[in-house]
């Protein structure tokens, strides 16, 4: 068990370090969410290089592999010759001369570790004994699917809308973004909890912590909440997609007294509700002046980029 964790955390160092220390000499903090997903992958490969090869982190290591690699790759394709993201752009104003050391701790040292929690239930499955895949395992795998297809499915969608210059101005509220007004941060949600239960039996219950911290990130610290806290004072027109729509596990739209005049559209109409992160629901450039928020499909000192970017993703 020992040796599974120091190597993962080695392995994550090395990585966070030289990602900082590029992104120094590019003067572009942005490039850590890139290396969300990509973490991930390290961590679950070095914790198959560590143990002999069984058919669970086998599994769990394919299953890792395909979603890190996924995200960092549609981020890359996303954020390729954009600049870096306000966020960071905003934090290396406030911080002058020192952010070059600061963003080291507080971004990618933050993000290292955020791996090395969320990455727990891998770790864990490569230290135990069990290594046969039984039900709970499968289920695991049911689980992964949901979650990898709302994110992959979630993404194209949103890129979609937002490449035609004729939905300039509308909220998207139409696919998987009709059920829940983060379908990227769900699949993250479910594609972990999957991941926790294809390593349950071999990495015992308290792997629980992994997916618990990022589903914390996602419902109350980076994600739904942060990226929520203010948009409906600063874009009234978002509150009905708010009041019809589920923030978080898709359910059936509601059905508001205002949509019976709108029936057949495709959209909700015109709309001023800014692109207020790196994942934004409208077609729209972002305003001059925002403060930082959310993730970039990663974690940037949150998971997720989209993480928990997030991971958006990120968050």
């Amino acid at each position: 068990m020992g040796s599974v964790v120091l190597s993962c955390a080695i392995a994550v160092a090395v990585l966070m370090v030289g990602t900082w220390a590029l992104s120094v000499r590019l003067a572009n903090v942005s490039i850590v969410d890139l290396v969300w997903g990509l973490a991930f992958v390290v961590v679950a490969h070095v914790a198959r290089a560590v143990v002999d090869p069984n058919p669970r982190i086998d599994l769990l290591t394919a299953l890792v592999t395909i979603w890190g690699f996924r995200l960092s790759g549609y981020l890359l394709w996303r954020n390729w010759g954009t600049g870096e993201d306000k966020r960071y752009v905003a934090m290396r104003k406030r911080f002058g001369d020192k952010y070059w050391w600061f963003s080291l701790i507080q971004t990618f040292g933050l993000q290292g570790v955020l791996v090395l929690i969320v990455s727990l239930p891998v770790q864990l499955a490569a230290a135990g004994d069990d290594v046969s895949l039984g039900p709970v395992a499968w289920l695991g795998v049911a689980v992964w699917l949901v979650g990898f297809g709302f994110e992959t499915v979630g993404d194209a969608q949103l890129a979609r809308f937002k490449a035609d210059p004729d939905n300039e101005g509308q909220v998207m509220d139409t696919g998987l973004w009709r059920f829940t007004r983060h379908p990227n941060y769900f699949g993250d949600f479910t594609v972990w909890w999957g991941l926790f239960l294809v390593s349950l039996a071999a990495g015992g219950w308290w792997g629980i912590i992994g997916p618990i911290v990022m589903s914390v990130f996602l419902l109350r610290v980076s994600g739904v909440t942060l990226l929520e806290k203010t948009i409906t004072k600063r874009r009234p027109g978002y509150a009905d997609y708010i009041a019809r729509t589920s923030a978080f596990f898709p359910l059936p739209p509601k059905r508001l007294p205002s949509d019976s005049a709108t029936d057949g559209q495709a959209g909700s109409g015109k709309d001023d509700t800014g692109d207020f992160d790196t994942k934004s629901f409208v077609a729209e450039a972002p305003p001059a002046e925002t403060p930082p928020t959310g993730r970039s499909g990663g974690l940037d000192s949150n998971p997720g980029s989209n993480g928990p970017d997030t991971k958006d993703a990120s968050s």
